[in-house]
């Protein structure tokens, strides 16, 4: 029961990773779930990002500050049933969110600021758009807020791991707008064609996926992260992460759960720098 459990939870977090792209709206034929995200009203300019732009993307300082900060996360129990307790679980690994990442913006000196988070229930309608149904996590740039829905089916079978990989993943778009990667993500997109769109939303969910497992490596060997665990939330991705987006905009299979590991081994955001990857290891 507990693996089946485990199945069903990483199949509901896995479906809310489609990216929703401000001219060109990517869903699945599979499922009806979406991860909406807007550009910063200064991509809209229809400039060329500049060399500068892209150093933001390539070189960002946070490249550089060796591995995540470890901040002792336990956000405790996660029974079944309990919404009460899936919402302190959501707000406990978020602060754990903020502290981890809040020492490593300060070690690459970078400006820091937390995402909000709000916790839902039902649908509801963002800055970034209207909330698909069986959405199960959002993050919005436009108000930097990290939308998170308690479903009943998540509710029935909770999979601990698979919720923090989720949140830990949305938290890697709040970093990857914070730093000023998105940026330059949002230039890159404007006036390029549909190959170099799908190539950049690629970069983007990967990086925010390797970003994800960084996290989940300062937890290793706790009972959130045990090894089997861990190895078999990767091998369900590496079979299972691609079949939901038709289009390629996530990356494969093998290529989500190559970015996972290479996060997780290496525990730091410099092995996440999917913009300078070469092209056939962001496929």
């Amino acid at each position: 029961m507990a693996l089946v459990a485990a199945m069903l939870a990483l199949a509901l977090a896995a479906a809310s990773l489609v990216l929703v792209l401000a001219d060109v709206a990517t869903t699945s034929t599979e499922s009806a779930a979406q991860q909406l995200a807007s550009p910063p009203a200064a991509a809209a300019d229809g400039k060329r990002p500049s060399d500068a732009g892209r150093a933001l993307a390539t070189r960002n300082p946070l490249y550089k500050t060796g591995r995540l900060t470890d901040v002792d996360c336990d956000p405790g129990d996660l029974p079944a049933g309990s919404i009460s307790a899936y919402r302190r679980f959501l707000t406990r690994v978020t602060a754990c969110l903020n502290k981890a990442w809040a020492a490593q913006f300060r070690k690459a000196d970078l400006p820091f600021s937390k995402p909000r988070l709000r916790i839902i229930t039902t649908k509801v309608k963002t800055p970034c758009g209207l909330w698909n149904a069986g959405a199960d996590g959002v993050y919005c740039s436009t108000d930097r807020t990290m939308y998170l829905m308690i479903s009943r089916a998540q509710l029935r079978n909770p999979f601990p791991l698979g919720i923090t990989r989720l949140i830990a993943h949305e938290y890697g778009h709040h970093v990857q707008q914070t730093s000023g990667i998105w940026a330059y993500y949002w230039a890159a997109r404007s006036g390029a064609g549909k190959a170099k769109r799908l190539q950049l939303s690629r970069n983007s969910e990967l990086q925010a996926e390797c970003f994800s497992a960084t996290f989940m490596s300062t937890m290793k060997g706790t009972r959130l992260v045990t090894d089997s665990d861990w190895a078999y939330t990767v091998e369900w991705f590496r079979k299972n992460g691609a079949k939901g987006w038709p289009q390629n905009d996530h990356g494969k299979g093998p290529t989500q759960a190559a970015w996972m590991t290479r996060g997780f081994n290496r525990g730091t955001p410099g092995a996440c720098n999917t913009w300078a990857a070469q092209a056939r290891n962001t496929l």
